[in-house]
């Protein structure tokens, strides 16, 4: 009977899933808003079929694809970007939390005769979703740009403003005493051990761990080792009192620099994805629209009232800071909602009788709502950034987005061998940028040591293909000495970015016709390149022409190496 149970709700919830995603879509408003509608339709507060009530344990355990985000985030970081961005974090960041925070608590004064208790509310609802806000500039492809970097610093802050946000709530429940010196004293040295711990980690252990699985060639290994580390992280900094979010995201700065990031990314992704997907339809289910409906108007009220406040404050600091007009309309828009963070804290305020029944709900409705109405604020923030930009020319604000010689890769290299360094060399002698990817790790070390963008990872993994971005690209170029890895790398290759040019290295002429078949656009036999090579060298040196040479040795390319084949 359970397992039926669960079949049936996992078919209902996918089939719900699937066709409010595809309508979303092609309505032009995004998978997110298709997820919350979703997970309403299938929540328990609908009036048809449902999947379970337990929807705050299905929420806790889908936060886990926050952590994934957020570990994934860091790992395109590095600590040298983010020390980029600290004016942001710091000063932008500080200034919202506070800001919003105080005027969101005068207007929940109106209404609440608990002054710290509105400040409370306050402080909690200028919090804005990490998860949603993410998810849409990654949809978008917009996490790099320039209102993509700024509000993820805005969104950095707050997540560390959750640690005296969390110590605030037992400060006003009435039946909790006050925290003495001493057990916040215990509380600063528990946080600078869990960091610590995760700091050692991500610096010393796994970097070891993921270099012997490397070089086994234990793919699945190396996959739980990752994952052992995301989820230790996490369980750290909650300990700690600080989000799991913000460990996972520590540890994922701490792999940036590593040579197995890209490898690394391509292995998690999908688990995030699925696991974010769920979050959404969480989200969707925990809001009760018959409850909501009781009092509509004065529930309108909150929602329109906490989106114009922390629009105007956010609009006002980021001109401020001399964004331009455009580009702070962007980030505004985008961070108007409330967070998810919002749930756990007033459920833990909510367990302590700081607030009633009637708060909790009303609270946790505005965050749902807000985060509902979110994909449709930001195409409206589009639309006016848009009109801005045409009357104004638009800066990128007080920096500039540089992703390095890797981000901006025109050609690939699979396989940092003796032929790839070569490779590697000429396109850097003629300032040509290029990425290069090997599974033997002792490569991916000579080449970093030299400082050239060369990262663990197997091209013939369609994730890493992905992660390297190869709809940019304009050519790969296949080094690796093992056929039927290059086979199938060309095969996937070909079948999934057309465009590209795939030359593709062979150890003699029956390899070249299999990877020509198999869709290169060129495939070089080493010997008999060597062969020709020699050739060309004696031709010369007993007086022959250069463009003779030249013209003969296309000619044996283009004809399919036909002159010098054995018969």
């Amino acid at each position: 009977m359970q397992l039926d149970s669960f079949v049936f709700s996992a078919m209902l919830l996918l089939a719900v899933a699937s066709l409010s995603v595809a309508l979303f879509k092609r309505l032009g408003l995004g998978s997110v808003l298709g997820l919350l509608v979703a997970g309403i339709a299938v929540g328990p507060h609908s009036p048809g079929p449902y999947v379970t009530t337990q929807v705050e344990d299905v929420r806790h355990f889908t936060e886990l694809g926050v952590v994934m985000l957020l570990f994934l985030i860091g790992l395109e970081m590095k600590p040298q970007r983010l020390w980029a961005m600290r004016r942001e974090v710091f000063g932008l960041g500080s200034l919202q939390v506070l800001l919003s925070g105080l005027a969101i608590g005068l207007y929940a004064m109106l209404f609440l005769e608990n002054r710290g208790v509105a400040l409370l509310i306050g402080l909690t609802l200028a919090l804005s979703s990490t998860a949603f806000v993410m998810q849409i500039l990654e949809e978008r492809g917009e996490v790099a740009s320039p209102h993509g970097r700024t509000t993820f610093a805005v969104l950095l802050m707050q997540d560390l403003a959750i640690v005296p946000l969390l110590a605030l709530v037992p400060l006003l429940a009435t039946s909790s005493p006050a925290p003495e010196a001493g057990s916040l004293g215990g509380q600063a040295l528990l946080v600078a051990g869990m960091l610590g711990l995760v700091w050692g980690l991500g610096r010393y252990v796994l970097p070891t761990a993921l270099e012997r699985m490397a070089r086994q060639g234990n793919r699945e290994g190396f996959f739980l080792v990752v994952m052992l580390a995301v989820f230790t992280s996490a369980w750290a900094t909650h300990m700690a009192g600080l989000s799991m979010a913000l460990g996972a995201f520590l540890m994922g700065l701490l792999l940036s620099s590593t040579r197995y990031n890209y490898q690394i990314e391509a292995l998690v992704e999908p688990y995030k994805g699925l696991l974010m997907s769920l979050f959404f339809v969480a989200v969707g289910m925990s809001i009760d629209i018959a409850a909501l409906a009781q009092a509509p108007l004065l529930f309108a009220l909150h929602v329109s009232a906490i989106i114009a406040i922390k629009l105007g404050v956010l609009l006002g600091l980021l001109l401020l800071f001399g964004f331009e007009r455009p580009l702070a309309v962007k980030v505004a828009f985008l961070l108007v909602q409330g967070g998810e963070f919002g749930f756990v804290l007033f459920g833990a305020a909510h367990a302590l009788g700081v607030i009633d029944n009637a708060t909790f709900a009303l609270s946790v409705g505005v965050i749902s709502t807000s985060m509902l109405l979110t994909p449709l604020l930001v195409k409206l923030g589009d639309r006016l950034s848009a009109s801005l930009a045409r009357r104004v020319p638009v800066s990128e604000g007080p920096y500039r987005f540089s992703e390095g010689m890797e981000g901006e890769a025109r050609v690939v290299i699979a396989g940092y061998g003796r032929v790839g360094h070569t490779v590697a060399t000429l396109l850097q002698g003629s300032s040509v940028p290029y990425i290069a990817f090997d599974n033997n790790t002792a490569h991916v070390a000579e080449g970093q040591a030299d400082g050239r963008p060369v990262y663990y990872g197997d091209i013939s993994d369609p994730k890493l293909m992905a992660r390297a971005h190869l709809e940019r690209v304009v050519a790969v170029v296949l080094t690796i000495d093992r056929p039927q890895a290059m086979l199938k790398a060309v095969t996937l290759l070909r079948s999934s970015y057309p465009h590209l040019k795939i030359i593709a290295r062979a150890r003699d002429l029956m390899a070249v016709s299999a990877l020509l078949e198999a869709g290169a656009t060129g495939a070089y036999p080493e010997a008999l390149e060597a062969s020709l090579r020699l050739g060309a060298e004696v031709l010369e040196a007993i007086g022959v022409a250069d463009e003779s040479v030249d013209l003969l040795l296309h000619g044996v390319r283009r004809q399919n190496y036909a002159l010098v084949r054995e018969e």
